[in-house]
């Protein structure tokens, strides 16, 4: 069985450096010789477009073709121009899975299934498997949550931001109980720091005291080149990797791996 790790980048509000923070990751891994598999599991497909590819017209090329049934995840994945670094495409058509499977009761497994036969099955050998997913608290939303090993929370450092992650772990631990009881918390990113705004500092100083270690130490700030960057389909540790929001995701990258160091130590 393989070792692969599944992570979904999650957080029901839009705009809050989900997507940029899995293409980051994604690309600062793969970067370090890791072998990621990114699947776009928002129909808006910010990821797919970030990474460089296009939204394909054909949607069972995409993530939409796996879980209605018509590919196999091997059928659908896609080379990116950076080394290890794969991608399943999504489009605007996964919008209307919610409503095409309402009559499947297993629908909230139809993901894990298909990673789990994929990843069983593949000698394509992925150190981790980064979801994508939408901002929202959807039937795709589940899905990624009944799939992932682990989470890892954007948390914008702005007004109402804790409370919509405090709705988000109500939403998580219902899953454990119910669907997915190994499912971890790996760590809560705070993102669009502004250390010029007393807000910014407030909301890091009021995470930390909340959830704790739990909070990564890396935060990203606000930073004009991880908005362009996705408009040119790169990364911006590519795009631009002097800039502020390089540094901080290098960072993150880092504390990401020696995290994963400190799991296997403690397993």
């Amino acid at each position: 069985m393989s070792n692969t790790q599944i992570i979904s980048v999650i957080n029901q509000k839009g705009g809050v450096g989900k997507t940029t923070t899995v293409i980051n990751l994604a690309a600062g891994l793969a970067q370090i010789g890791k072998k990621i598999l990114v699947i776009d599991l928002d129909p808006q497909g910010n990821a797919t477009t970030g990474l460089g590819l296009e939204n394909a017209e054909n949607s069972n090329d995409t993530i939409y073709g796996v879980l209605n049934g018509v590919k196999s995840i091997s059928e659908v994945i896609k080379r990116t121009q950076f080394e290890n670094l794969d991608l399943i495409t999504s489009n605007v058509d996964l919008s209307g899975l919610e409503v095409e499977t309402a009559g499947d009761n297993n629908r909230a497994f139809i993901l894990k299934d298909k990673l789990t036969l994929y990843l069983k099955d593949s000698d394509t050998n992925y150190a981790y498997v980064l979801i994508d997913c939408p901002p929202s608290l959807s039937l795709l939303t589940v899905m990624a949550l009944v799939s992932s090993n682990s989470l890892v929370v954007p948390l914008q450092a702005e007004f109402f931001a804790l409370e919509g992650v405090t709705q988000l772990m109500k939403t998580i631990e219902r899953i454990k109980i119910n669907l997915n009881p190994d499912l971890k918390i790996r760590g809560i990113l705070l993102t669009m720091y502004d250390k010029r705004n007393k807000l910014s500092t407030q909301v890091e100083k009021e995470a930390r005291d909340y959830f704790s270690k739990q909070v990564y130490t890396t935060v990203i700030p606000r930073n004009v080149r991880l908005s362009e960057a996705p408009s040119h389909g790169l990364p911006v540790l590519i795009y631009d990797k002097n800039c502020p929001g390089s540094k901080s995701y290098f960072n993150f990258r880092d504390e990401f791996i020696t995290q994963e160091k400190s799991i296997e130590s403690a397993a």
